[in-house]
């Protein structure tokens, strides 16, 4: 085992966070990471239409499902098998790949209340490569959500701060009416990850792309 692997592992162990999936039942850490995002700014209701990138293993889909309610739905995708939710709609592929997007576009079938993206790189321990990948995962989720959200929807979007940051922070908020930075209690402090809430659509969002 390396030593990140260890040291990953260790950290498992002790957080707080894990523990408390365990004990209430969710299948990840990243619920709670969600469910600090709706406590603030509410941004589901009963009978949305929920997009969800990266899901697996579950953590933001189930909490997603349990605030749309029966009444909603909650479409997941993600490279890696996710085991079912109930009113979860699930669809295994790559993001990056064109045949997936447009999977996820068929399914979807109208314009989505909220896309929330957890996506990020397989980290290879190099920084410089690993925040370009993460940026690019961030510019193919926010060309997803220009095509696909409601004008009058939210975007919820993890980021990681580093290089490309603040330009791709400017692009929301040419695109958007409101962006929000938060991070989580739920978020390591040592991780560089933030997720921004953005809402309402600008109608130039549109035209220009």
């Amino acid at each position: 085992m390396s030593k990140s692997s260890a040291r990953w592992l260790q950290r498992q162990k002790t957080d707080r966070f894990v523990k408390l999936s365990k004990i209430e039942g969710y299948r990840s850490r990243a619920a709670y990471k969600l469910l600090e995002i709706q406590r603030k700014y509410r941004i589901f209701k009963k009978g949305m239409r929920v997009v969800d990138l990266g899901a697996a293993p579950g953590g933001f889909s189930e909490v997603a499902a349990a605030c749309v309610s029966s009444q909603g739905t909650v479409l997941a995708c993600d490279l890696l098998v996710m085991p079912p939710l109930a009113n979860v709609d699930f669809i295994q592929g790559d993001f990056t790949a064109a045949a997936t997007v447009l999977a996820i576009k068929s399914r979807l079938n109208a314009p989505a209340d909220v896309i929330l993206s957890d996506m990020a790189p397989n980290m290879s321990g190099i920084s410089s490569v690993d925040q370009a990948s993460g940026m690019h995962l961030a510019e193919l989720a926010l060309d997803f959500v220009l095509d696909n959200l409601k004008d009058t929807g939210i975007m919820v979007l993890k980021l990681f701060q580093g290089e490309g940051f603040a330009e791709y922070l400017q692009e929301l908020r040419h695109k958007f009416k409101t962006v929000k930075i938060v991070k989580p209690e739920a978020s390591r402090q040592e991780s560089k990850e933030v997720y921004v809430v953005a809402s309402l659509l600008k109608q130039v969002s549109r035209s220009i792309e």
